[in-house]
């Protein structure tokens, strides 16, 4: 299978020769060229029963590897399952235009922690009205970057409660459809995105490079936005789901998502990279694309999120000063089942998921005895016995 190790481990050196990167996105290249190879060193592990030996190296844990998502996917999912409510839910999503895309890409930090702000305003203040619902929300919400091509598409994803808890202390139901209509939710959030953007414009915590030079002229700046209010953006919410599990395998499609998965990657020869993507403006098909290597590595990189940059966080009913008061109280209401977390180690949770003990030698199911590797070290020859 091709991967993005690959790519990045055949063409990276030239392209950071050529081109000026920022220190996140050196750190995430390094990381991916070096997960699960001798340079991050590793274990050894021997059966004393029958002697096999087997190499396991270390992963570089980075989040925007794709190699070390499906296991950080699989904890935070097992995390997150005491946090569901026993009715339904819907998945909702928001996107800014695309005449922004570029201010955006110039001001990460700013502007994504923007798009988080104003998709949690609109949502909490429209829910809290009486005429849509009347109450409370809880609500997990997701930034995506990404089209399928890997263009830079900022948008958010959000799984919203079908219902929430009202001033009297009571459990509102909301309707089979989606309790704010889709036209409201997108006027309201394309209203206080800009207010906001005016705001930071005003602060001078914009900054404008290249083509996006003229907009620190404060008229062309009022020009853009004028042109961008009176465009509709886009908005739209998804089918409900069918039950809290249902949710649970959602969240962990969306929330531990990297730019482009290994196994979309198809090829890689004579300076190009080949890989399927899905064309939603031509009824969703399935669809090749092939481009060079460098310019495959520049999308890559549009979608290294700024130092810690919190990309899944939690708002209302779910926030850290509600869970252990008001999540209670709304589980006592909807009749949800409390549910212990237990706290699973790594191998525990291989264990789970595979239903392998890791401990256990696969070939006699005695108990490994496993050391360390020395960083950087060439992998030792190993002879295996059964």
């Amino acid at each position: 299978m091709v991967e993005d190790q690959d790519i990045f481990l055949r063409y990276g050196a030239e392209y950071r020769e050529n081109h000026k990167l920022t220190l996140v996105q050196l750190k995430a290249m390094s990381a991916i060229e070096k997960c699960r190879t001798s340079q991050l060193g590793g274990h050894v592990d021997v059966c004393d029963n029958c002697g096999n030996t087997e190499i396991s190296y270390n992963s570089c844990r980075n989040r925007h590897c794709p190699k070390c998502q499906s296991l950080a996917k699989e904890r935070w999912i097992d995390n997150q399952k005491s946090n569901l409510l026993n009715i339904g839910y819907f998945h909702v999503v928001f996107t800014i235009p695309d005449t922004i895309n570029l201010m955006a890409y110039q001001n990460q930090k700013e502007i994504y922690t923007l798009l988080f702000k104003t998709v949690a305003k609109t949502l909490s203040e429209l829910a809290s009205d009486k005429k849509y619902l009347g109450a409370t929300l809880g609500f997990t919400s997701v930034l995506h970057t990404w089209s399928q091509n890997l263009m830079h598409h900022p948008h958010i994803h959000c799984i919203v409660p079908g219902g929430g808890l009202s001033s009297t202390v009571k459990w509102i139901n909301s309707k089979n459809k989606f309790f704010i209509p889709v036209k409201v939710l997108s006027r309201k959030f394309r209203g206080k995105f800009l207010y906001y953007l005016k705001q930071l414009y005003h602060q001078n915590k914009l900054e404008f490079h290249g083509s996006q030079a003229y907009l620190a002229n404060e008229n062309e700046f009022e020009a853009l936005l004028s042109s961008t209010y009176s465009k509709e953006w886009v908005v739209y919410c998804k089918p409900p789901f069918k039950n809290s599990a249902s949710v649970v395998e959602y969240l962990g499609r969306y929330t531990h998502r990297v730019a482009i998965s290994n196994k979309r990657i198809i090829n890689i020869e004579n300076g190009t990279v080949t890989f399927k993507w899905r064309d939603y403006k031509d009824e969703s098909k399935c669809k090749i694309m092939t481009i060079a290597a460098d310019e495959f590595i520049r999308r890559f990189l549009i979608h290294i999120l700024p130092s810690r940059f919190m990309k899944i966080r939690h708002y209302g009913l779910l926030g850290n000063r509600n869970k252990t008061t008001k999540l209670k109280l709304c589980k006592q209401l909807t009749n949800t089942p409390i549910i212990i977390k237990e706290k699973l180690s790594t191998l525990m949770l291989i264990q789970k998921l595979t239903g392998r003990d890791c401990s256990k030698c696969p070939i006699c199911g005695s108990p490994k005895r496993s050391s360390p590797m020395e960083l950087c070290k060439s992998p030792p020859r190993i002879t295996k016995t059964a």
